[in-house]
């Protein structure tokens, strides 16, 4: 298996530390507000990597964190009149439900931010003790300069961030590059040997991928806009502090932009996962993001995703027949065509061209065709259930025929019944209008000997 490593710049084979067990770490959510798309594009991404290392084998342990001390919390807390725990619980049960609604594996261990400042404490008195770090007045920052491979995964020479650098009013910077691992708070800030206080973002990850992952992990990854600074931040602190390597393969996955800008709150260009969901699924999404490398910029549009639906729906409408559990799957072509894909820094979309061959084979009957579909496709954290239908759902379906027929029904039952009457008298205009009503909100008619159900395209 081989992944392209951010910090060498090259596709590199991945070979773990120990044996067969992985060590995986990814920067989670600071939780102020909605999700957007650009997190959904993070979290599928890093969720197709975690499903696959297991489905080769790996045993892995994924470790997310949740980041529920930060200013944009603050600030939130400050401007609706709660404390900043009642706004950080809130949010993350919101991000924790859209994550869900995605079909994303939950991580190994989630661990927050508030939780781990005995550790972060830890490691910041011993960059002080080792003199990577100084106090000034309640705060305490790194020493950049004395970190002589500072800037090694952004590319960026230490004059070149020199020249772009600043001290803000207030600061008490030796230098204007040095970064803040505790933040002097006597409002919101917790007990520390440098007074109240509250942690920087940066030693947040360090301390937390030390304590629940060890001083030298596997594979830790996140969004491109996390490499400078907080990676970078993030290996020299672990580094100076750890005395040794901290992680062995760097990934990041690239934007999602809007007309050819990133999308992000800051620039008020955000589409939110529970807006999402509510005009595409979960597959949707999925497809659309997984369609392009996960490297590269993903760019979106109603065109892209009306084509990310229509082919997700090829795959999940493939004809289903009994998954047959004795069939070895490694031992088929269709297995190594996707593993070898997938191997090859996870080319995703080359691995959805078998899915979507399997499917078209599946819909001849070809033998063991929506078996091997299904393994692979769950791979990829496809559903294959067919979608339900919500109340909400029905009762804009009972309007819609209601508006269409120009008469009031009170449930689907009724609709069915009418339907199913009509049918027999031969009233086909009746039956059709009935069918392009349903349609036009998304409810799928069908008929089988048992009866007619109706299903969510």
């Amino acid at each position: 298996m081989r992944l392209f490593n951010s910090y060498t710049n090259t596709v590199e084979e991945f070979k773990p530390i120990e044996d067969n067990k992985v060590k995986m770490y990814v920067c989670g959510p600071t939780v102020y507000d909605h999700a957007h798309l650009g997190h959904a594009r993070c979290y599928i991404t890093w969720d197709i990597l975690y499903r696959y290392l297991k489905f080769r084998g790996y045993d892995v342990t994924y470790c997310r964190n949740v980041t529920d001390v930060d200013d944009k919390i603050l600030k939130k807390a400050e401007k609706e009149g709660k404390t900043p725990t009642e706004v950080s619980q809130y949010w993350y049960k919101q991000f924790s439900n859209s994550m869900k609604a995605l079909n994303t594996l939950s991580p190994d261990i989630e661990p927050f931010a508030t939780k781990t400042l005995g550790e972060m404490i830890s490691i910041v008195k011993d960059l002080i003790a080792n003199g990577y770090a100084y106090e000034a007045d309640g705060d305490v920052y790194f020493r950049v300069k004395k970190f002589s491979r500072y800037g090694y995964l952004s590319k960026q020479p230490i004059d070149q961030l020199e020249s772009g650098a600043r001290i803000e009013v207030g600061d008490l910077k030796e230098d204007p590059l040095d970064f803040a691992l505790w933040k002097r708070d006597e409002k919101f800030g917790y007990n520390s040997p440098w007074g109240v206080g509250r942690p920087g973002w940066h030693i947040e990850c360090s301390a937390m991928s030390r304590k629940y992952l060890g001083k030298t992990i596997d594979i830790h990854a996140g969004g491109a806009d996390l490499i400078f600074p907080h990676h970078e931040n993030e290996i020299a602190q672990s580094e100076c502090a750890n005395g040794c390597k901290f992680v062995n393969y760097w990934l990041h996955n690239g934007f999602v932009t809007i007309n050819k800008e990133k999308m992000s709150k800051s620039l008020g260009n955000f589409l939110t996962i529970d807006d999402m969901l509510k005009n595409y699924d979960a597959n949707t999404l999925r497809l659309f993001i997984l369609t392009n490398h996960y490297r590269m910029p993903v760019e979106f549009s109603d065109e892209a995703l009306t084509a990310a639906k229509a082919g997700a729906k090829r795959l999940t409408n493939a004809k289903q027949t009994p998954i047959n559990e004795e069939l070895d799957i490694t031992t088929t072509d269709e297995y190594k065509a996707f593993v070898e894909a997938m191997d090859e820094d996870l080319n995703t979309s080359k691995a959805l061209a078998i899915l979507f061959d399997l499917a078209t084979r599946a819909n001849k009957d070809e033998k063991d065709a929506y078996t091997i579909l299904y393994k692979l496709g769950t791979v990829l954290g496809f559903t294959f259930e067919k979608a339900g239908l919500s109340e909400d759902d029905l009762k804009k379906g009972v309007e819609k025929v209601s508006e269409r027929l120009g008469q009031t029904f009170g449930s689907m039952e009724e609709i069915l019944e009418l339907r199913k009457q009509a049918r027999a008298e031969k009233n086909w205009d009746i039956a059709d209008k009935i069918r392009i009503a349903l349609d036009e909100v998304g409810i799928v008619l069908k008929d089988t000997k048992d009866g007619t159900t109706v299903e969510g395209k």
